[in-house]
């Protein structure tokens, strides 16, 4: 029985692929020096999984922005724009590959971003790949094998990790009509041909390829693709031994189409989908390998090895353990690096810490579960498995998990508690009296936190400064942030968030049943890394959390401060999840936090209160026939903590990085007043879904990209704002960026809410009404 992994974190244990990165995009380090940084990070993964004793180590897991892209590039899957910047004189591939992640605004050229959205039901965000009719592939990149060389140079023959011929297809988009993405499958696989031959003769074993789509629901014609391709892999490579890795579900449907394709090892994710282990066990052909994803790749608790044991000897005791390999549920790219770096207990308490496990810990698991079904090394495992049970046990019956105050509130929850005084139509009356113009403008939110700002935030945390000195500071920047945005006629304004560290971390230090690692950081997209607080136990809310500061900034202005509070699913989606209740009771139990904190937002005089919702997509199923039952409980959720107010308080919501088609009525469920969205990266396409279902409510669509340095022009932002009036009506649109500030540089932030204000001011003198009348109605 063999060990496998299916990916490792590519941040680097401290972060370094961050640090480096923004370096290098800030022109403050050179292309050798973000090289080499690549190389160490790679280097330290490969030797940290062979000393650990994994059989099977990948990889090409590592990438400097994007798995996806790297991919793209890879495959030649370059969209035309980016052409002037292979041809700038000086650039680099990795310039190009950046360009095509971030966009490229320097030296006379002006080229937008590729699209970003979530990877499947992550937090995970992968730059879409573009698709033409007459789409050419070729070998552009030599990444995946170069890697190989550089592992088998340190001693480690790896197995590289290739994005399956299917799944890149179907995880890309059509740039234009006439043609489906998966026809393009015969002018793909040529490329996957080439890259597998050089593997070969470098003396590669295993290949393997991920094909997450297997656990979705599939077209005939995606069924198809999938025989095709592997048939002609399999037939051009008959020696090779391809792995195909399946996660995030069950095979379902796809168990037969699955079996049947000519692959040595079939990966499968018993995580998430425990129950398919029977099934695929009878189907699988006598000569494949089974490997079992037993090790939760994308949250922290510890593995319950009693349980992966049985599971284990089920499946030997049906294949036998030579056709048994066991690995992690899915790529660990989505747990934290390294527990070892917990080592406060002001973050992390011991009792909490020996529940879990990061990516290092998961690894170390998956040796002792070999070690205790092949009986190696006996007693030292032992020793281990007994450790095991206790923390196991101890979580079981721990005091700091349940709060039957919060279970009895969450019994005691009525119908009418989901649901606001009057609807929409009546409520939209009342709102007039906040007297906004039409194509009013807001922010979605924070603004960029410097340097500086971050240092109070520390100098506060290790005892440099006084809460008091701390309270003074962000005092300033708040006000300088207030008295700016009333200088370029804001409508709405906000107040910048420069107290929050995380939209979902700053909630969850006020909120109990949260518990906060100091390093547990996991990356969201490109260099952008989040710490996903922990949920280990029953939440509340024991007093208030915003209202604060909030209040403060609305004694600062006349004009109206919107009230910013991180939504109930979001909390829960981006967080590390017990797994010991229904994520649906969590929730519920969050949303009643938020719902508080709503009602004193209101109570303190704030009129308009955003509740951000952008993960409310992302949590949907896999499969569409398990999708109410989700968006049940989700949307109900959102609607017990934005309900508790008047009619005449304005509730907003933002989401981004989603497609809203398929789930268009649920959002209209959600019966936020407002709501803003991301469309600037596909220049305003996600609107479609809201015109055609005639959506009721007011719409904010994203004039500019917040992911991307570059700045946009007013005339761009017009023609957006005109796109859009043509299928959205004029009185229900909103100005907005796609997302909060947070990340970007005050001095490109200052240049485009600037050009966004004004084009605003131009799009109301196109409307054929008095300039005194240009108000809602």
């Amino acid at each position: 029985m063999l060990t496998q992994n299916l990916g490792y974190p590519r941040i680097g244990s401290q972060r370094e692929l961050k640090k480096i990165c923004e370096n290098y995009w800030a022109d403050k380090t050179g292309y050798k020096n973000v090289l080499q940084v690549g190389k160490n990070i790679r280097r330290e993964n490969w030797n940290l999984q062979k000393e650990a004793g994994i059989d099977v180590i990948p990889s090409n897991d590592f990438s400097f922005y994007d798995h996806v892209l790297d991919h793209s590039l890879t495959f030649g899957a370059i969209p035309r724009r980016y052409n002037e910047v292979i041809l700038k004189k000086g650039n680099e591939e990795l310039d190009l590959y950046f360009a095509m992640a971030r966009g490229y605004q320097k030296e006379g050229l002006d080229v937008v971003a590729m699209e970003m959205t979530k990877w499947f039901d992550t937090n995970y965000h992968y730059i879409v790949p573009e698709f033409s009719k007459d789409q050419v592939f070729k070998l552009f990149s030599t990444k995946i094998i170069d890697e190989f060389y550089e592992a088998k140079q340190l001693g480690i023959t790896t197995k590289p990790v290739l994005i399956g011929p299917v799944s890149y297809l179907l995880l890309g988009k059509e740039k234009e009509a006439g043609f489906e993405k998966i026809d393009l499958i015969k002018n793909l696989l040529p490329v996957y041909i080439d890259i597998l031959s050089r593997l070969d003769a470098l003396d590669a074993e295993y290949v393997q390829f991920d094909e997450p789509f297997l656990t979705l629901d599939l077209t005939e014609k995606d069924k198809k693709a999938y025989e095709y391709a592997y048939k002609e892999i399999r037939k051009a490579f008959p020696r090779l031994k391809i792995v195909l890795a399946t996660y995030f579900e069950g095979l379902g449907n796809n168990l037969t189409l699955t079996t049947s394709l000519p692959v040595n090892i079939l990966h499968i994710d018993l995580v998430r989908a425990e129950d398919q282990l029977t099934d695929v066990l009878a189907a699988l052909k006598d000569d494949t390998i089974l490997s079992l994803g037993l090790i939760d790749g994308r949250n922290i608790w510890k593995n319950d090895f009693e349980k992966s044991v049985s599971i284990i000897n089920q499946a030997v005791e049906k294949r036998g353990l030579d056709k048994v390999w066991i690995a992690p549920s899915c790529s660990l790219i989505h747990s934290p690096v390294d527990l070892d770096n917990e080592t406060n207990e002001k973050n992390l308490s011991a009792e909490i810490k020996q529940w879990l496990a990061y990516a290092k810990q998961k690894i170390a698991e998956l040796s002792t579960l070999k070690k205790l079904i092949t009986n190696e090394s006996p007693a030292s495992t032992l020793q281990k498995l007994e450790e095991n049970k206790v923390a196991i046990s101890n979580r079981k019956i721990s005091k700091i998990i349940h709060n039957p105050a919060v279970k009895a509130r969450v019994l005691a929850l009525k119908e009418e508690d989901s649901e606001r005084l009057s609807p929409f139509s009546s409520r939209k009356i009342k709102q007039q009296e906040l007297n906004l113009p039409i194509y009013a403008t807001t922010t979605i939110g924070s603004f960029p936190q410097t340097a500086e700002v971050r240092s109070w935030r520390a100098k506060l945390k290790n005892g440099t400064f006084t809460v008091e000195e701390y309270d003074h500071l962000i005092a300033q920047e708040t006000e300088k942030a207030v008295k700016w945005q009333e200088e370029i006629d804001l409508d709405v304004l906000v107040h910048g968030e420069f107290e929050r560290n995380d939209m979902v971390e700053y909630f969850g230090e006020q909120l109990d049943g949260f518990a906060f690692s100091k390093n547990g950081w996991v990356q969201s997209y490109g260099s952008r890394c989040v710490k996903p607080p922990i949920i280990f136990g029953d939440v509340s809310r024991p007093e208030p959390m915003t209202v604060k500061w909030t209040a403060y900034a609305q004694s600062l202005t006349s004009k109206y401060m919107k009230g910013m509070l991180t939504g109930p699913v979001t909390i829960l989606q981006w967080s590390f999840v017990r797994n010991d209740q229904p994520r649906s009771e969590t929730c519920t139990q969050i949303a009643l936090a938020i719902r508080d904190e709503v009602c004193d937002l209101e109570n303190a005089g704030i009129k308009i209160i955003q509740i951000d919702e952008p993960a409310i997509r992302e949590g949907l199923p896999l499969r569409k026939a398990e999708w109410q039952n989700y968006l049940n409980w989700a949307v109900k959720a959102f609607k017990i903590s934005a309900s508790g107010v008047k009619d005449g308080t304005q509730i907003h919501t933002h989401m981004c990085y989603s497609e809203f088609n398929d789930i268009i009525q649920n959002i209209a469920d959600m019966d936020a007043d407002v709501i803003t969205i991301e469309t600037s990266r596909s220049q305003m396409e996600l609107l479609d879904a809201f015109a055609n279902f005639k959506y009721p409510n007011e719409i904010g669509p994203g004039v500019y990209d917040i992911h991307s340095p570059r700045v946009p022009k007013r005339e761009e932002m017009i023609r957006l704002l005109k796109k859009a009036k043509t299928v959205i009506p004029s009185e229900q649109l909103w100005v907005n960026p796609d997302c909060g500030l947070k990340t970007r540089g005050w001095d490109e932030t200052k240049k485009a809410l600037i050009e966004m204000v004004e084009a605003a001011k131009e799009m109301r003198k196109t409307e054929k009404v008095p300039a005194a009348d240009l108000q809602v109605n």
